[in-house]
């Protein structure tokens, strides 16, 4: 824990007089010193409302007898980022968290409220807290409001489909600029469920920010409130002297890969909380993650592979109707920061059953299915190993056709993003074929590429029942499709994904968990030689990124 300082010490002078020229008076410094890490924006709709909750959290601080000063901390918007800006989005996972250990560390606050929405942020946050080990909540700015035209309800997921649909002339141009001008209808996180809101609602399933306020409209007067609370709660801990690592432990890590799971999360998830597990020093292994996830039932699934929104989700109980359908296939008595009700004092004792089992919600049968009639047993996950993935492959399996399960095709090979891009606009793509996108993994890429453009495009143009897409990059947690990803080892560190040529006969099993090109070993070695990695560059941050980057099923930690 980091040591409270006293403002009238004489070797505390240079720190008293550098803090009042900024404002802050002797009694203040006496305080608790609590961060506002705040990731605000003005170029990312999920984080430009945290600017206002972040002086709502700082009433809080002050009014619970603590000391609030904000920071900020960069904030990218994967959506955005798409194509070459999305070089730059994982590596600053790592930057964000190692930027936020920097500025705690070197002014010993005691605690912090981490401000947080999308994609890599909230990880970032996450390893952060995990390795100050101080007192730290979190809070997100609320989902986004959908988009309703003729009847339809539409979120961001349907504006990547639209550029498939657009380009197989199944929409006319009039619908796409309508669409595109309105689908984003609000600030707050997109409508759906991809990585932010998997990550957002992990928060509030491991007892680490406000049941509710992933779910709830950003908009929402709650929000407010709940800004106030945390801004109240964070002073409590930081006066109990509750270091991070009493309120989420292995345990909870645990229970938060089953509610990932259970509510068919992002496959970046997995990635994201792989690599926070290295950062709490207790690593999960990628088949640790796949005998977790395979614990749980799928009881729910959103937007883009449901129809489903946030709202919808909100409505129908949102995640503490879901840990109390799972119930005891949790561990209950996992630790939680907030306690029995958020509103109410922690204690020694708060486990996640005092959540589970002393709130009350109103659950909803249809949205959120009970454990005895699940959506699907035994997980969201495929985990494939195979000879084109020695080391593991990630897909949402609950967002491919069940017709897709099993598929066998010649692969089409592509050693970037924009060249699968370019095929997609411009050629015949082949009923029944692989496309297999290498060199955009962590070290090749460099940064991990999501392929959310090109996965979107399939299904827009319809050929997601019919074409497979396999890569060492990523996909975003708003794919559906017959997508692997995460493939290791990578093509730039001459895993087999590089050996495949054209028509190679590739045959993907979710069932069984298999991807394989069918050659033998002998086969594909006697092409190495003939292997030339591509001109991909990398400068400055991404040089280094690529030095020193982990595989994907070491959750790609960098720093």
């Amino acid at each position: 824990m980091s040591r409270h300082k006293n403002p009238e010490e004489l070797t505390e002078a240079y720190f008293t007089s550098l803090m009042c020229s900024v404002g802050y008076r002797l009694d203040d410094l006496k305080k608790p010193q609590i961060a506002i890490v705040n990731s605000w924006t003005d170029v990312n709709p999920g984080h430009q409302p945290l600017a206002e909750l972040a002086s709502v959290v700082r009433e809080g601080i002050w009014a619970a007898g603590g000391c609030p000063a904000e920071f900020g901390t960069p904030a990218p918007c994967d959506g955005m980022a798409q194509g070459k800006g999305m070089h730059a989005v994982l590596p600053q996972r790592d930057l964000i968290a190692a930027s936020i250990e920097g500025m705690v560390s070197a002014h010993e606050f005691e605690g912090m409220v981490m401000l947080c929405s999308c994609d890599k942020i909230v990880p970032g946050m996450l390893m952060a807290a995990a390795r100050l080990d101080i007192p730290a909540l979190f809070l997100t700015a609320g989902a986004m409001l959908p988009y309703h035209h003729e009847g339809q309800t539409f979120v961001t997921p349907d504006v990547k489909e639209a550029i498939g649909k657009r380009n197989a002339g199944l929409i006319d141009e009039e619908t796409f600029a309508l669409w595109r001008e309105n689908i984003c209808a609000s600030t707050g996180t997109c409508s759906m469920y991809g990585t932010a809101n998997t990550m957002g609602t992990f928060l509030e399933a491991v007892g680490l920010a406000p049941l509710g306020s992933a779910t709830l409209f950003a908009f929402d007067a709650l929000k407010k409130r709940q800004a106030r609370s945390v801004g109240e709660a964070i002073v409590r801990l930081a006066k109990e002297g509750k270091r991070f690592s009493s309120c989420f432990n292995r345990v909870s890590l645990e229970n938060g890969v089953k509610y990932v799971s259970a509510t068919g999360g992002s496959t970046n998830a997995v990635l994201h909380l792989l690599a926070l597990s290295r950062a709490m020093g207790s690593p999960l292994a990628l088949e640790d993650f796949d005998a977790l996830q395979k614990s749980v039932p799928v009881i729910v699934k959103f937007k883009p592979s449901a129809k489903y929104n946030m709202s919808d989700y909100h409505r129908s109980g949102g995640v503490l109707a879901v840990l109390r359908t799972l119930g005891e296939l949790l561990d209950l008595d996992a630790p939680v920061a907030l306690g029995a009700s958020f509103y109410e004092k922690s204690e020694e004792n708060d486990v996640l059953r005092t959540l589970v089992e002393r709130l009350t919600v109103s659950i909803d049968g249809e949205i959120i299915r009970p454990v005895s009639n699940p959506l699907r047993q035994s997980g969201c996950f495929s985990m494939l190993k195979g000879n084109l993935a020695p080391g593991g492959a990630v897909v949402k399996k609950t967002g491919v056709e069940p017709s897709m399960y099993l598929h066998r095709g010649p692969a089409a090979t592509f050693d970037s993003e924009e060249e699968v891009r370019e095929y997609l606009l411009k050629k015949k793509v082949e009923p029944g074929s692989v496309l297999v996108i290498r060199y955009e993994g962590p070290k090749g890429g460099p940064g991990m590429r999501e392929m959310s453009i090109p996965a979107a495009m399939l299904v827009g143009m319809g050929l997601h029942t019919s074409v497979a897409m396999i890569t060492d990059g990523r996909f975003s947690g708003a794919t559906r499709g017959p997508c692997v990803g995460h493939i290791v080892p990578e093509a730039w560190d001459g895993g087999p994904i590089a050996l495949v040529k054209d028509g190679d006969v590739i045959s993907i099993d979710l069932d069984k968990g298999t991807l394989n090109v069918e050659l033998s070993d002998e086969a594909l070695e006697s092409r190495r030689a003939e292997v030339r990695r591509p001109d991909h560059k990398a400068f400055g941050m991404l040089a280094s990124y690529r030095d020193r980057v982990a595989d994907a099923n070491q959750g790609a930690i960098w720093i």
